[in-house]
């Protein structure tokens, strides 16, 4: 079992076009004073083109978070990748500035660490709470999406999606080294890969509600996120990824 003690959370927070959004920055930042065990706040803008990049500079000016900035949107799986290299704590969280899974996630989640190399959310265990549900269509979407990155990638957690993961800093910087999708299906490529690469992956029941400002759309999004899910396997077959030892 880990140390509990020496463990330090990075947390990472990809941001784009955030400006009516950026103003939880603040709850999060008076969280983390509270919560020693973390150590930095990460935040990646992923070439806003609104006043979100101007708007951090002010709030960062105190010192609070770190900012990685770069001018072309390469989607959240890139800025996250982006933000795991940048990171120095033990372990990488990743959280959503809409904060549908409350900060107070963390607590919980800092028992289950010294357990997994991984552990991620899940909306969909008897456990999680869901405080606002999201609309029909897009809870079935979200279903046959998890059905088939269940069938296709031969992982078996039952959310792939929830904006809450923790990495040991080991696991993501081998996992997300090899990464190749940047966008939508980024998460199921990185469990795939946890797989891959063999590391433990454990599931935390969240809290969650629903964002009615989400900017996935439909049918478009979906489309291209199991299009996503085909080039994982297409990628595995043609041996882009590789088997690295632990």
């Amino acid at each position: 079992m880990r140390n509990t003690k020496k463990i330090r959370l990075s947390l990472i927070i990809p941001i784009y076009n955030e400006e009516k959004r950026i103003h939880n920055l603040k709850s999060i930042v008076s969280y983390a004073k509270k919560e020693k065990i973390i150590s930095e706040i990460i935040v990646v803008n992923d070439g806003s083109t609104d006043n979100t990049k101007k708007l951090l500079k002010s709030m960062a000016s105190e010192g609070s978070f770190t900012i990685v900035s770069y001018k072309k949107n390469r989607g959240k799986g890139y800025a996250i990748k982006k933000g795991i290299f940048a990171a120095k704590g033990t372990h990488v969280v990743f959280i959503d500035i809409d904060l549908s899974t409350p900060l107070s996630t963390i607590q919980p989640l800092v028992k289950q660490i010294p357990h997994f190399d991984i552990v991620i959310g899940t909306r969909k265990n008897k456990e999680a709470k869901l405080k606002q549900r999201q609309p029909l269509l897009r809870e079935l979407m979200g279903k046959s999406f998890t059905f088939l990155s269940q069938t296709l990638l031969q992982v078996y957690v039952t959310d792939f999606t929830c904006g809450f993961k923790c990495f040991t800093k080991k696991a993501a910087v081998k996992i997300f080294s090899q990464q190749k999708i940047e966008r939508w299906s980024f998460d199921a490529e990185a469990l795939f890969l946890a797989k891959k690469l063999n590391f433990s992956i454990g599931e935390l029941p969240v809290v969650w509600k629903n964002d009615p400002n989400t900017k996935v759309k439909f049918p478009k999004d979906i489309l291209i996120s199991i299009y996503e899910l085909l080039t994982i396997i297409k990628n595995e077959k043609e041996g882009v990824y590789k088997k690295l030892p632990n």
